[in-house]
């Protein structure tokens, strides 16, 4: 009879310590740990040089939000170190939205790094609307000379590097960290 209320008992702890609810927990933060530690991570300004060999693969981007989209969330915009360049994030994954309260703080954020291609044909289309525009309208000469010079700046980008289209680099977020230091 001892033997086997002993046997008993020892089956009951078994059972117990598999029911650990932080034993899941531990798994997961560690799960993610290991994710994090082989996802490749970049500060955006260094990301962008070497973005079109990782279109497609996850990747982690830190860098500053400047903006989130107010209606929806389901934006933002982040700048470098630099703030030269800037990247658009779309929400997704563990992503339900960027709320305002993120503006001017930096992320890493993980996700799937895109491209979106602009042809030269594309780009002569906007030039054209772009001078439709300035011939009907009066007082927005800023705005369409800012677009001007990012028309030409495109331009003389894809010249200089011998593409026949401009690439902007978007991030499908997955999920992402404040980053506090």
């Amino acid at each position: 009879m001892r033997k086997l209320l002993f046997f008993a008992a020892l089956l009951a702890f078994a059972v117990s310590c598999g029911n650990n609810p932080n034993a899941k927990k531990e798994a997961a933060v560690a799960e993610q740990r290991t994710e994090a530690e082989t996802t490749p991570s970049y500060k955006l300004d260094e990301l962008l040089p070497v973005a079109d060999s990782l279109v497609g693969q996850e990747v982690i981007v830190r860098g500053f939000v400047t903006h989130t989209c107010k209606h929806s969330g389901r934006r933002c915009f982040i700048v470098g170190d630099s703030q030269k360049t800037s990247m658009r994030v779309e929400a997704g994954g563990k992503i339900s939205g960027f709320n305002r309260e993120l503006i001017g703080a930096e992320l890493a954020i993980r996700g799937i790094l895109r491209e979106n291609r602009l042809s030269r044909e594309y780009l002569a289309q906007m030039e054209k609307d772009l001078d439709e525009r300035m011939r009907q309208e009066d007082g927005s000469v800023e705005a369409c000379a800012s677009e001007q010079a990012n028309l030409a700046e495109m331009k003389a980008w894809m010249e200089a590097n011998g593409k026949d289209h401009y690439s902007v680099y978007y991030l499908d977020g997955v999920d992402y960290e404040v980053v506090e230091e």
